[in-house]
């Protein structure tokens, strides 16, 4: 249903996307996978026609640029960062974008009914927490029904509980046949919901892995990321390495590497520890270094006098 043909978008000299090539078949889902400045999000913005670009997108057999509104009936979109005017009801809300579609307003019950806001209708948006407001975004992107999704980093601010509750709605209605495109840089992730997934450097398309092949090479060279409470890292450090890990500090947590097959063995050594883990996600190695740079001057960071004192 999306094709995407020699795609290239510059800013400037700077090439964001460089020759892009991607079909995405009806009821198939696929990731973009790739570090930030990749070109995830400015591709996403020219196939939802935000953004001119050389070659040629069409969504549904429309020309994205030259039949933009015929293009765009067909997706529902939820961008990384929404905005909402927090003072407005959030069933008023999701009426009012209805109305801009032209839809009846007993579509606004069913959209809200679909992503399990409907007993919040009354509530202002300002009171609904992170996954809440997400999931209002869902429901807007759903209203009219399209069959095409198109989400970009949509969990990323999102706690653990929130992000595995949204996760699992996205799933139900990948199962039920709608066409997704989707940006992440969560492992699991992509695992629950895509077929295939398509790697990008700088601005290229480098490769489309099946899923299962995608999951088969990051693990290789994994890094548990957990988050644990700061006062627990010490002895997370210590009960890790007389298990054989060689865990070092990050600024939130304790980065892990691990082999494809003992995933689940570090939990199980900080469970035994009396540790709890607040969260977690799998990184590549080259994350896991970005991890450990960008907490350079947190003090819990693996490069801090302090944290070092401590897995010493």
């Amino acid at each position: 249903m999306i094709d995407i043909e020699n795609v290239t978008r510059q800013f400037g000299r700077t090439t964001a996307v460089d020759h892009a090539s991607l079909r995405v078949g009806a009821g198939e889902s696929i990731a973009l996978w790739g570090a930030n400045g990749a070109g995830k999000t400015t591709l996403i913005r020219c196939v939802i026609g935000l953004l001119r670009h050389s070659g040629r997108i069409t969504v549904g057999g429309h020309d994205v640029l030259r039949e933009g509104k015929s293009a765009r009936m067909l997706i529902g979109y939820v961008p990384q960062e929404i905005g909402f005017y927090d003072d407005l009801g959030v069933g008023e809300s999701v009426s009012f974008f209805a109305r801009l579609k032209g839809l009846s307003q007993a579509q606004t019950k069913d959209a809200l009914e679909g992503v399990g806001l409907a007993m919040h209708a009354d509530k202002r948006i300002r009171e609904l927490s992170g996954g809440m407001k997400q999931r209002l975004a869902l429901a807007i992107a759903l209203l009219g029904d399209p069959p095409i999704l198109v989400l970009d980093e949509v969990t990323a601010s999102l706690d653990a509980v929130g992000r595995e509750e949204f996760v699992s709605l996205l799933e139900r209605l990948s199962g039920a046949g709608r066409t997704m495109l989707f940006a992440s840089h969560r492992i699991d992730e992509v695992a629950a919901l895509a077929g295939r997934v398509a790697l990008m450097e700088n601005g290229r398309i480098a490769t489309v892995l099946s899923c299962r092949d995608f999951v088969m090479q990051q693990g290789n060279g994994a890094v548990l990321h957990l988050t644990v409470a700061p006062s627990m890292v010490g002895r997370a450090i210590e009960s890790l390495r007389i298990e054989g890990f060689t865990p070092r500090v990050n600024g939130v947590g304790v980065l892990v590497p691990v082999g494809i097959e003992q995933k689940a063995a570090p939990f199980r050594v900080l469970a035994d520890a009396r540790i709890r883990v607040d969260d977690f996600e799998i990184v590549s190695a080259g994350r896991a270094e970005l991890l450990s740079t960008e907490a350079a001057g947190d003090p819990f960071s693996s490069k801090n006098p302090v944290a070092m004192e401590l897995a010493s």
